[in-house]
């Protein structure tokens, strides 16, 4: 007797399935949006520092640099300072000389790096350059400080050549490796303990003598 292949469920099952599928798919979706909604709150959480303009202009010497930067240190971090927690932030900034043929040449280089800490007994800011400091009231009067750079002596005279294109970057950052232990631990894994740091890249030609 020939057996029939022809197999198709019954009502009751495939209404089954059908409604396994469905709940399988609420499911996904509901977690699709849960696992959106936290990388939107971490994004919203974490700090950032974006460049908004920077320039090399001439001074007595060679070239001076001017910088302007978006500093948003994000609830962790703030909370982090005015709970005693020093925040370190480096300024970086290079000069190389465009080749086509090779790797670009290293013309200058210039580092500083700032120290960003809380005394509860004065209520107070300090914000310290080597063996320089500054005190505020509020932490916003610190950002906007650190935010800007004015005439910064950083390539001498005798380093550039008239006529030739250099690549000039900028960056200002959290140095990450200078926090309490356990926080580094944190900011590996947790992205509010990190502030993201964009480097600003442009060409510059010298065009002239002061």
């Amino acid at each position: 007797m020939p057996r029939n292949y022809n197999y198709c469920p019954p009502p009751r099952m495939t209404a089954f399935i059908t409604h396994c599928w469905k709940k399988c798919l609420e499911w996904l979706i509901l977690l699709a949006l849960l696992v959106a909604g936290l990388l939107t709150t971490s994004a919203a959480l974490a700090g950032s520092i974006e460049p908004k303009n920077a320039g090399l202009t001439p001074d007595e010497r060679g070239q001076a640099l001017t910088t302007e930067f978006a500093i948003d240190l994000g609830p962790r971090l703030e909370e982090a300072v005015t709970r005693g927690v020093p925040l370190h932030f480096r300024l970086e900034f290079t000069l190389a000389r465009k080749r086509w043929y090779w790797v670009d040449e290293h013309v200058a280089g210039h580092v500083l790096d700032y120290r960003l800490s809380y005394h509860a007994l004065t209520r107070q800011y300090r914000l310290a350059l080597g063996g320089l400091h500054r005190n505020f009231d509020a932490l916003d009067e610190v950002l906007q400080v650190l935010s800007h750079t004015a005439r910064l002596h950083v390539v001498d005279r005798a380093a550039l050549t008239p006529g030739e294109t250099y690549a000039a970057a900028v960056r200002l950052s959290l140095d990450h490796n200078q926090l309490p232990k356990p926080l580094q631990i944190d900011a590996l894994a947790d992205r509010d303990w990190r502030v993201e740091a964009r480097t600003l890249r442009w060409n510059f030609v010298l065009t002239g003598e002061k």
